[in-house]
């Protein structure tokens, strides 16, 4: 082969190996993925929520008082920008008056000047559980402003003793729960400081941060079982 036939047949062949995507040539663009479409969740949803409670001499021997009872359940829906208690906060006179006395009121007025504030919903009331064991449900709705649950009854007879939720959410991975179930340990309102069930009036002074319960009479082997449980579901 001539020098001449050389210098036109390198190129030639390098640019055919270019355009077909040999010796080391650019590979083909591999295709994105397509997006993953999630559902947008309802912009409201209704639940059941079921206290079942099992506080009795068995769940909690010590100094097990009579008649075991929990108050009427009161509560609201809301959003992030109100709480109606929390852990180590300090109660509002709606939450010493239910832990102190089983009252669903002034609490139920809390929620109510939330509602109106425009930071909560639906006010929610329910029954008691006149002896434990025992259960009561309560239905009510919930919405993508305002997806969080609050809910508490008193523990009785107890000195300012409580189960509940505070801000609960009911939306997970964007869309709402099927179900949802809370095992209830015991509250301290920090306002009484009485240290078992039927204990004389204390008054607290100054007032206690809400915190839990953790010895005696509640602690059985060095933990306390729950009281009860909370049991959310969605309705169709």
């Amino acid at each position: 082969m001539t020098q001449a036939a050389l210098r036109i047949s390198v190129p030639f062949a390098l640019s055919v190996l270019v355009a077909c995507g040999g010796a080391g040539g650019p590979a083909e663009p591999t295709p994105a993925p397509a997006p993953v479409t999630r559902p947008s969740p309802a912009a409201t949803a209704r639940y059941r929520v079921t206290f079942d409670a099992t506080w009795d001499g068995s769940t909690h021997p010590t100094d097990f008082p009579p008649n075991p009872h929990f108050s009427g359940l009161i509560g609201g829906t809301h959003r992030g920008t109100v709480s109606f208690w929390q852990d180590g906060g300090l109660a509002t006179e709606g939450i010493r008056l239910m832990a102190e006395r089983g009252r669903q009121t002034p609490l139920d007025i809390e929620v109510d000047a939330a509602i109106r504030a425009g930071h909560a919903q639906h006010l929610l009331v329910g029954s008691d559980v006149p002896s434990s064991p025992g259960s009561t449900s309560l239905e009510f709705a919930v919405s993508l402003d305002y997806p969080l649950v609050t809910l508490v009854t008193m523990v009785a007879p107890s000195p300012d003793w409580f189960v509940g939720v505070s801000g609960l959410s009911l939306l997970e991975g964007g869309d709402w729960v099927a179900d949802r179930t809370v095992e209830l340990t015991p509250w301290d309102a920090g306002t009484d400081s009485g240290v078992s069930y039927r204990s004389s009036d204390r008054v607290t002074a100054p007032p206690q941060s809400i915190h839990r319960l953790t010895g005696s009479p509640v602690s059985v082997g060095g933990s306390v079982p729950p009281m009860g449980r909370f049991v959310f579901r969605r309705l169709p």
